[in-house]
């Protein structure tokens, strides 16, 4: 289709009619209106490209409008700016709101004359300040980095945002704590920007690695601190600046906002200590590494066990089934027949420990691991970080419980008994002792070979060496997990006499060290126990107390000829083997208990390794 010059005019014309009618109609407007606004301020601002009619849009007959028929109504900025809008019905600061009396043009006073913001936050404080008292905030790190040109610092609406504003008194406890945490992490986060202003870089990181931050990250922060509890949320400043609630002189009356008692020594707690960090915090570096060492070289030494075991234990399983299928059969009389091994005290206190261990685990691995969605459900049911701890606290009192008892059995077994040789010497390392002796080293040496093919298997007395060394390390766990547990349990008191940074070196005890019980015992304990070839999928002795003749035989050799040398091995015969409902009871607890475990460490895997 072709079209003549002056049909192109014509068209042209039709199509520039509306900006035509815009000058136009604010040239006409501005002859009557030029006391209320200036023609040249309006034409330059962010408006100007607009007619008066695109805002009053009531007035559609300009005869009726000079007669004062026909007169404007307020103005709906929602027909242009329906984001900012739907944001402001929301905010406390909206018109459904009865004490507030609030529109845009509060903010936007001078509608007319408006020029592009261009990020300057220097403007966005001074009208906040218009209404609100901001005196504190203006002493602030913050506001002086806005005054002097810095953008990045903090203004009023980086925290409480520009147009959806909510009201922190209507707030829920749960929503007023995240916005004093979430909206400082939304720039301290940002370590680059920190470090280029000499700000803490890593402050969100180390926050969300301590307690406080944990909570945070389970979506309990109601139920810790969180930044502004410490910092303030508007009077913040340095630590050197005296008026800081962080300075030395204030420190301890912050703390003791949420911990009454807080002492001095106290408050020399690291609320930032980073553990990476060797200059500036050299204990808590050592005290890492120290932990790390320990965790890494016990569980490479254990699994690396595990797997040689696994594998020549499979492979003795088919030399066995190999030997049925050539007819070697081995009987032994009265195979079936039960001894006792372990007596119903030996069994409740397992019993003890089983759950306190469960427990503990089941309340304490969210925590460690808290940025894992896994963590956060479990922290939902039990109902909070609050409920999870009293829960945690519970089976640590059980922990210490069975503890005492273990003491107790001890003193009886090495000082009161008398079915015992007297000597304390051949009482404490003799075969029927918990206590590590030279006997152990021979059965090492021996398993090593076993493992390689190089020798028979070992025939074991009362004890093997990786029962004795589960036995020892409950007392090594409980001095260094009981007691870091203890101090984190009991700071205020603890900080009466401890300085705060033990705290932090509590933590990082109490922490690793957990991890390395629960991988052991989920992992290492559990196949040496349950998982080995010979024993799967359980071994319940524990549970019943008692063992057939031919698995006392098979594995603890030397017991038994020990036993048969003293005519002791029917002392020890079963009569009345143990009831079928005791046994529905205890192996339906044990297979439960098992399986927890196995799906806590695949847990803790997968957390390692989506980390």
């Amino acid at each position: 289709m072709r079209f003549s010059p002056g049909k192109m005019f014509v068209l042209l014309l039709i199509l520039m009619l509306p900006a035509f009618a815009s000058f136009a109609s604010s040239d006409v407007c501005l002859e009557c209106h030029e006391d209320v606004v200036e023609a040249d301020a309006f034409n330059g601002s962010v408006h100007g490209k607009n007619g008066c009619t695109s805002c009053h849009v009531e007035i559609t007959d300009l005869d009726a409008h000079m007669e004062g028929e026909l007169m404007p109504g307020p103005v709906d900025c929602n027909r242009c700016h329906k984001q900012e809008a739907g944001e402001f019905v929301t905010s406390t600061h909206s018109f459904d709101n009865p004490n507030i009396n609030f529109g845009c043009t509060n903010c936007h006073a001078d509608i007319h004359a408006m020029t592009p913001w261009e990020g300057d936050k220097r403007i966005a404080n001074a009208v906040c300040a218009e209404c609100h008292d901001t005196e504190d905030y203006h002493k602030s790190s913050h506001a002086k980095g806005i005054e002097e040109g810095n953008m990045d610092s903090a203004a009023c609406i980086d925290c409480h945002t520009t147009h959806s504003i909510a009201s922190v008194k209507e707030m829920s406890d749960r929503d007023r704590a995240n916005l004093k945490t979430e909206t400082c992490i939304a720039c301290h986060g940002d370590e680059e920007k920190m470090e280029h202003h000499e700000v803490l870089p890593n402050a969100v990181e180390t926050y969300l690695h301590s307690y406080h931050g944990k909570n945070y990250r389970l979506g309990f922060p109601e139920e810790s601190a969180g930044c502004a509890d410490c910092h303030t949320a508007h009077s913040v400043l340095p630590k050197a600046d005296e008026q800081s609630s962080i300075n030395e002189k204030n420190i301890t009356n912050t703390c003791s906002q949420c911990h009454p008692n807080a002492s001095g020594f106290f408050a020399k707690f690291y609320a930032h200590g980073d553990y990476h960090d060797s200059e500036n915090y050299p204990i808590l570096y050592w005290t890492f590494l120290a932990m790390t060492t320990l965790l890494v070289s016990t569980f490479f030494v254990f699994w690396i066990h595990t797997l040689l075991w696994m594998f020549r234990g499979f492979v003795e399983n088919r030399e066995k089934q190999r030997a049925l299928e050539r007819g070697e059969e081995h009987h032994i009389k009265d195979a079936h027949k039960q001894y006792r091994r372990f007596e119903k005290r030996h069994i409740l206190l397992h019993f003890f420990v089983i759950i306190s261990f469960l427990g503990l685990s089941l309340t304490g691995l969210p925590l460690k691991f808290s940025d894992q969605e896994w963590a956060k459900v479990m922290m939902s049911f039990y109902g909070g970080v609050h409920y999870a701890g009293l829960i945690h606290r519970g089976c640590a009192v059980l922990t210490f419980y069975y503890f005492v008892g273990a003491i107790i059995m001890s003193i009886d077994f090495l000082f009161i008994r008398k079915d015992f040789v007297d000597r304390f010497f051949l009482r404490l390392f003799g075969p029927d002792s918990l206590m590590p002796n030279l006997r152990d080293i021979k059965d090492v040496t021996g398993m090593v070979k076993w493992f390689f093919f190089k020798g028979p298997k070992p025939t074991f007395d009362r004890w093997t060496y990786w029962e004795k060394f589960d036995f020892i390390a409950v007392f090594w766990g409980m001095f260094a997990i009981g007691g870091s547990g203890l101090m984190l349990w009991f700071p205020e008191f603890f900080g009466l006499f401890l300085p705060g940074w033990m705290f932090n070196v509590a933590t990082i005890v109490h922490s690793d060290e957990a991890l390395l019980a629960t991988g052991f015992i989920f992992t290492v304990h559990f196949f040496n126990t349950h998982g080995r070839p010979e024993k799967f999928p359980m071994d319940f002795v524990i549970f019943n107390g008692q063992m057939s003749k031919e698995e006392f035989i098979e594995e603890r050799g030397d017991q038994w000829k020990r036993y048969e040398e003293a005519g002791i091995t029917e002392d020890f015969a079963v009569d009345k083997p143990s009831g079928v409902l005791y046994d529905f009871f205890f192996k339906g607890f044990g297979f439960l208990a098992f399986f927890t475990g196995v799906t806590l460490a695949f847990l803790m895997l997968y957390a390692f390794i989506s980390g």
